[in-house]
């Protein structure tokens, strides 16, 4: 996304029951504190970070990020002229049972959804564990894990 972008707007592809949560995608130089930098300066906006991942290299590291106000941080971003991406991310509530993440695996494989990446995030709404997942088909994957009796989270489950 150009720095000059601007956040995303309520549409009508947002439900009645919220909107999608958003992942933000940051592309920082890979060196001692840049990470610690880009969280204090989420902290210092008032912005929680709720997961992230972090996949380095010689140069670069990219971190994905789920926070609490994704319009807010990505205005920060473009403020600051910090290269980003926004994009929607699938999120579900697992199951407390060592079988949960099996089942929601299993359920993605019997419709054929591909997943990209997945990861955990740091809170957990409903006191059981939260899984990040990109996949394809994103719609169509949310309501395949909802009739496998997952609970699929908006960005406002995970706001609050």
């Amino acid at each position: 996304m150009s720095p000059t972008a601007q956040p995303k707007s309520s549409s009508a592809s947002d439900t009645a029951e919220g909107s999608p949560v958003r992942q933000l995608t940051v592309f920082l130089q890979n060196r001692v504190g840049a990470l610690m930098a880009l969280v204090k300066l989420l902290g210092d906006h008032h912005i929680a970070v709720l997961g992230l991942s972090l996949q380095d290299s010689t140069e670069l590291a990219i971190v994905r990020l789920i926070v609490s106000a994704p319009d807010d941080a990505q205005m920060v971003f473009i403020e600051k002229g910090i290269p980003h991406t926004i994009l929607p991310v699938t999120v579900i509530e697992l199951k407390e049972t060592e079988t949960s993440l099996p089942q929601a695996l299993s359920a993605l494989l019997g419709a054929e959804v591909n997943i990209s990446f997945s990861y955990p995030l740091l809170i957990r709404p409903g006191q059981n564990p939260v899984l990040v997942l990109h996949l394809d088909s994103a719609d169509f994957a949310a309501e395949v894990l909802a009739k496998a009796g997952f609970k699929v989270l908006k960005q406002e489950d995970l706001s609050r």
